[in-house]
């Protein structure tokens, strides 16, 4: 393995490990949306299901994108910039509702780990790979 290689490797198991993630959190908002909304999002106001299962279904298009990006060195700028389309809006919304005081204000903080940071770091992902040289090779 070449030092320029281990960049991309790291990118594609980030990817990958994110990726999994927003597809497992889509499934169950899909198939659990009432455990899920009472365990992750219940102080945002009343359970809508089916609110809480379009949002899942966007988060397991985001999850596919990235599995498939982190397997797919050549399409894996443009599958993170789709998911970071969606996680990008979606973390907007908790800032401005949160700003617009419809969060609790401490929202900030617990929306850190699980909604801004995977947004950020899917956007630098996304650019990064937008950015770099197109692989020799394509799988």
């Amino acid at each position: 393995m070449t030092l320029e290689r281990t960049p991309r490797r790291g990118a594609a198991l980030l990817m990958a490990l994110l990726g999994a993630g927003f597809l497992g959190n889509g499934v169950w908002m899909l198939f659990d949306a009432g455990r899920w909304f009472a365990a992750i999002a219940s102080d945002t106001g009343a359970f809508n299901g089916h609110l809480v299962r379009d949002v899942g279904a966007a988060f397991c298009a985001a999850g596919v994108a990235l599995l498939w990006g982190a397997r797919r060195p050549a399409l894996r700028g443009p599958l993170a910039a789709v998911a970071a389309v969606f996680l990008g809006l979606h973390a907007l919304v908790h800032v401005v509702e949160t700003a617009a005081g419809a969060l609790p204000g401490d929202s900030w903080l617990g929306d850190l780990p699980g909604v801004h940071l995977p947004a950020l770091v899917v956007a630098a992902l996304a650019l990064h790979a937008l950015r770099a040289p197109a692989p020799e090779a394509s799988r």
